[in-house]
């Protein structure tokens, strides 16, 4: 047998009893990239713990409120509120094919005494709803800091390099200069609409509140004998007890799953401004002008040795990527959403909101990462603008050799000719720029000759770059760090692994 025979013989099953630790699909996401302070709230834990203790104010303000609850009762399921049986709530729901049901009964098992008013008047989108509303709550609260933290970090690097000229980009073909440091505000810029709006969304979020079985809070009228007032005061009471300001003011049995498109629009667009800058710092990284982090036994390629690939903004653009996509779920789950209520929306729910959120963390921190060890080669940067700057100063040698007495014209049709040939020169021979060069070598131009070199100082060309910088972290950025600085003192758990 051939040892290719061998091959085929030994590869062509896989043997029941091996690997079998690891045999089970892993998401990446959670396996691979995902933050330990992310995974927590959208973890079993955050989630049912909150369950409870939505149960637990419920039946605190229905006791306020007069109905027989007693503070037993109450203490037995405050004391419980972290004691979760997770085995035994599998166990009743596989028994009731219903989940709330289940761990329900797990909480009555650890509570016996509260058993009876569990969940009393509620239905199944109190605990599933409010809970997916205060853990979209937390993580925007975690997103805020760490776009904070990037924007800090960010400032740095944009005020070291905010004197630093550089060429411009349009149709990515060299344009007018701007700086180093300008070019990290445009950045920076984005991600500032981004926290603005993240602010937003945590002031402004409701809770759904006590709503009922299609949000006309029959039940609780039920249970207060028709006292609308009692019913009203409830649902405040609850939205206070578990920190919110406010509940929409209507709903079906759910919450109009249009927020959920808001807040993933708002993920996206973090995501968005994320993958810019990124894309960028690939471009650049190219030019070989600025290089992102890069560890000292780190592998850039396993066949070419001497790569250093960007491989962290390229992490980047790829879970940016993936967000920017799920919108369109959440788009189609509420314009789907039937009368009142479809169950349609709650498997691709549990996917589509605890992977952006998980996305977009680890997005911000592998931006915090690659923007506190962002590095730029000054030279190769003076290199490239000088290889295009005495094109763009032909205006200069221009309007001071009119100024001195020169034929615009002339001078005019002197440098069209020498820029066609030097251009000619570099496309056509792969040498430098040597514009320039003729120019001081013709009598035509002689009143510039002297200050050749100060007239194609990059300095002269930025315009007010380095002002726009100071003026925009002094006007927009430090304000806003000011106000926060008790979240940029906060340490993130999680480091960034290439």
């Amino acid at each position: 047998m051939s040892n290719a025979d061998k091959f085929l013989k030994a590869s062509s099953e896989f043997p029941e009893e091996a690997l079998g630790d690891h045999r089970v699909y892993e998401h990446p996401l959670v396996q691979r990239y995902a933050t330990k302070e992310m995974s927590f709230v959208w973890s079993p834990a955050m989630k049912f713990s909150t369950w409870r203790k939505l149960w637990t104010a419920l039946a605190t303000a229905e006791q306020e409120l007069g109905l027989e609850i007693s503070d037993e009762q109450l203490d037995e399921m405050r004391s419980k509120i972290f004691d979760i049986d997770f085995e035994y709530a599998a166990l009743k729901e596989a028994e009731f094919r219903h989940d709330v049901m289940g761990h329900v009964h797990a909480f009555g098992k650890v509570a016996p005494t509260a058993m009876p008013i569990i969940h009393l008047g509620a239905t199944s989108c109190y605990v599933g709803d409010n809970t997916d509303l205060v853990q979209i709550r937390e993580a925007l609260k975690l997103l805020k800091r760490k776009l904070l933290q990037v924007l800090s970090t960010m400032k740095d690097f944009a005020m070291k390099y905010k004197d630093l000229p550089t060429l411009g980009f349009t149709h990515y073909q060299p344009a007018q200069l701007t700086t180093v440091g300008k070019r990290c505000t445009l950045w920076m810029q984005d991600l500032l609409i981004d926290l603005e709006r993240v602010s937003r969304e945590i002031d402004e979020l409701p809770m759904r509140g006590v709503k009922g079985t299609t949000g006309t809070q029959a039940s609780f009228l039920e249970l207060f004998d028709g006292d609308h007032d009692k019913v009203k005061a409830l649902n405040k009471r609850v939205c206070e007890l578990m920190e919110f300001d406010r509940s929409i003011s209507v709903s079906g049995q759910t919450y109009t799953r249009k927020i959920d498109y808001n807040v993933l629009t708002l993920l996206s667009g973090i995501s968005q401004s994320a993958y810019k800058m990124c894309g960028d710092i690939r471009l650049l990284a190219n030019l070989k002008e600025v290089e992102e982090p890069f560890a000292k036994s780190q592998i850039g390629s396993s066949a070419m040795a001497y790569k250093r690939n960007p491989m962290r903004s390229e992490r980047v653009c790829s879970l940016a990527r993936y967000v920017m996509g799920l919108p369109t779920a959440a788009a189609n789950t509420h314009a789907s959403q039937w009368f009142e209520r479809t169950l349609d929306d709650s498997a691709i729910r549990r996917m589509v909101l605890p992977e952006a959120f998980l996305a977009t963390d680890v997005v911000l921190n592998l931006l915090r990462n690659i923007a506190d060890g962002l590095h730029v080669w000054p030279e190769v940067v003076k290199s490239h603008v000088m290889a295009e700057l005495p094109f763009m100063s032909t205006e200069v040698i221009l309007m001071e050799c009119v100024k001195a007495g020169g034929d615009r014209q002339e001078l005019h049709e002197a440098i069209r000719v020498y820029s066609m040939e030097a251009g000619a020169v570099v496309k056509g021979e792969g040498k430098p720029n040597d514009l320039l060069e003729r120019i001081a070598k013709d009598s035509l131009f002689a009143p510039v000759h002297s200050k050749l070199d100060k007239l194609v100082d990059p300095v002269l060309f930025v315009g007010r770059a380095p002002q726009q910088v100071e003026e925009f972290i002094a006007d927009d950025v430090d304000p806003i760090l000011a106000a926060n600085k008790d979240l940029l003192n906060v340490e993130s758990v999680d480091g960034v692994n290439v």
